[in-house]
């Protein structure tokens, strides 16, 4: 996914690799998403960083003191987050940013990682269905007990696990959902707003 450039990062060099999780290894708050966008995380190695959704999230995070900064650019960029850690169900860039059930199973094992190194987490924010179902699958592989029914996924539903884990979920805030409206900047701020005063109460 490193050789289809778009014109204005002709110039980069993309990080085209797997995309680790990002902050702070104290965290209480994991955001989950989908995957690194081809010319966002793709590009640079971080996690949202270099793309519209992003600056989106970045900007929301900071709002909600979990961000120093609202924007993240590249690696290098002085962004740190505190009490935050953010990942994705996918570590690759799938093709037409849609990827297929085998290639979320074979990424698990890093999410299920992660999951094991942040030993305080007390909230996660699934940023769309498949963050959502990914994550779930995630808790199920490493033995935490789910609801039968599985918590469905809804803009701002709040779901509390057996594992003692608050599950928030949110629309994506890919362009197609920001763009058209139906995910506006105080719907994704009411949600980190709520993680917020989950992680503190």
């Amino acid at each position: 996914m490193g050789r289809e450039k778009v014109a204005r990062f002709r110039a980069w060099t993309y990080w085209a690799r797997p995309v680790p999780g990002f902050g702070d290894p104290a965290a209480r708050l994991l955001v989950v998403g989908l995957a690194p966008a081809a010319h966002g995380g793709n590009r640079t190695g971080r996690m949202f960083t270099g793309d519209e959704s992003g600056n989106w999230l970045y900007a929301a995070l900071h709002r909600a003191r979990f961000a120093s900064q609202p924007v993240a650019r590249e690696r290098d960029d002085g962004l740190r987050l505190s009490d935050a850690f953010i990942t994705a169900v996918v570590r690759c860039a799938p093709p037409a940013n849609r990827p297929a059930p085998p290639e979320i199973a074979t990424c698990r094992r890093w999410l299920l990682g992660e999951l094991a190194l942040l030993p305080r987490l007390r909230v996660a924010v699934a940023l769309g269905k498949v963050a959502h179902d990914g994550f779930l699958a995630a808790e199920r592989a490493r033995g935490a007990p789910l609801p039968r029914p599985l918590p469905r996924f809804a803009h701002g539903a709040e779901h509390r696990l057996a594992s003692g884990l608050v599950l928030l979920s949110s629309y994506h805030p890919s362009q197609q959902n920001t763009f058209t409206g139906k995910l506006t900047r105080p719907m994704l701020d009411a949600v980190f707003a709520r993680a917020r005063a989950l992680v503190t109460a």
